[in-house]
């Protein structure tokens, strides 16, 4: 009798915890909903402005790539704009796909390595031929509105300030990118939007990072995140240690996924999410809230089940609306959630990533080494 007991009270536990975090993550969602409804941005008049480099590092040609370069060629900015796209390959197809760019896109090649992080390498490269005030660095698969430049210059323009976007996600290479870019727009934005409007977030994101040639200078440049995996986040680190302010304006821009398959997409995300874990162990666990659906199944609450699939659905809807488009089919949100939640915890036992071809060990401060396992 003791120990049937003790078997319920086990059996009671193991339900009522997700039960209880998953109202928790109602609630989570349905504030995320409100913050969501309020993240609107007012028109903003073309001023004249001071010379832009924006950098862009590419590898491979992406799906809509020349799409994603030519919205940053079509700006209504009021100043002169260059656009300087580098790889490290001279053969690599994205160069071409740059060049066929009409606009001022120049290219450059070099095969000079700095460091683990090849896109750090590659902005390093680029450098010399970067000739503006304003560095804005965005990577290779973000696409943006006509008004991008100015918002970005009129953020930054108070002494001190850079900017870094907001970013919802766009399939461009059919189902699974898809349901790759749901898991930006629908899991991972509105954490990010929850968590400045708390305080808890401190973004600075690779889909923009832009501030003033001599902030650069004074952060050192790009070679000290040479070894960094999370180059975006230690950019920001750098810049608040050298007492800017990292400001996000009320834009929204466009990721553009390409995974075509489970395992493209379990790759991205799991390497994703062990790099926020690293960065933020506590944070990472606590995030826990975000995925009140797969708790209720698992407390095996049908009232649960249904508050959270509701509360899901509003929040989907509502990021759609602020994106300006549907991210994926409305009916692919329970799978995308159940996905989420499992990447969640896997990446509690990643050690190492796969990142561009090649297999790289994760540091507890944030930087990446060669893998010698995978070494040959």
């Amino acid at each position: 009798m003791a120990a049937r007991s003790t078997v319920d009270r086990v059996t009671m536990t193991a339900l009522l915890l997700p039960q209880c975090l998953a109202v928790a993550g109602i609630l989570y969602t349905l504030a995320a909903t409100i913050l969501a409804g309020r993240w609107k941005s007012a028109p903003i008049p073309p001023e004249n402005g001071p010379p832009v480099t924006i950098l862009k590092p590419l590898h491979g040609a992406e799906p809509l790539l020349a799409e994603n370069l030519r919205s940053f060629v079509e700006q209504d900015y009021r100043g002169a704009v260059e656009i300087v796209c580098g790889v490290h390959d001279p053969a690599d197809p994205a160069a071409a796909v740059a060049r066929a760019i009409d606009g001022p896109v120049g290219v450059r090649a070099d095969r000079a390595r700095h460091g683990s992080n090849g896109k750090i390498s590659n902005l390093i490269n680029m450098m010399s031929d970067a000739s503006g005030d304003i560095i804005i660095l965005s990577d290779s698969d973000i696409a943006v509105p006509p008004d991008y430049i100015s918002r970005i210059v009129a953020t930054i323009a108070p002494a001190g300030m850079i900017a870094t976007c907001l970013y919802a996600g766009r399939g461009d290479a059919g189902a699974w990118s898809r349901i790759a870019a749901a898991g930006i727009s629908w899991q991972f934005l509105p954490s990010v939007i929850v968590g400045l409007a708390t305080g808890r977030a401190r973004p600075c994101m690779g889909s923009t990072i832009a501030m003033r040639r001599e902030t650069l200078d004074r952060i050192g440049g790009f070679a000290p995140f040479a070894d960094v995996l999370a180059d975006d986040h230690a950019i920001g680190a750098a810049a608040r240690a050298a007492g800017c302010e990292v400001a996000i304006p009320r834009l929204i821009v466009t990721h553009g996924c390409a995974e075509t398959s489970l395992a493209a997409l379990t790759r991205h995300e799991l390497r994703w999410n062990a790099t926020i874990r690293g960065l933020d162990p506590w944070g990472y666990a606590g995030s826990i809230v975000t995925h009140p659906l797969p708790l209720a199944l698992l407390g095996l609450n049908l009232w649960l089940v249904a508050a959270a699939l509701a509360a899901r659905l509003a929040l989907a809807l509502r990021i759609d609306r602020l994106a300006g488009r549907r991210t994926a089919p409305i009916a692919l949100l329970p799978l995308r959630d159940i996905l989420s939640f499992i990447l969640f915890l896997g990446a509690f036992a990643v050690r190492s990533i796969d990142w561009r071809g090649g297999r790289f060990r994760l540091g507890k401060d944030g930087r990446m080494s060669a893998d010698t396992e995978y070494l040959t």
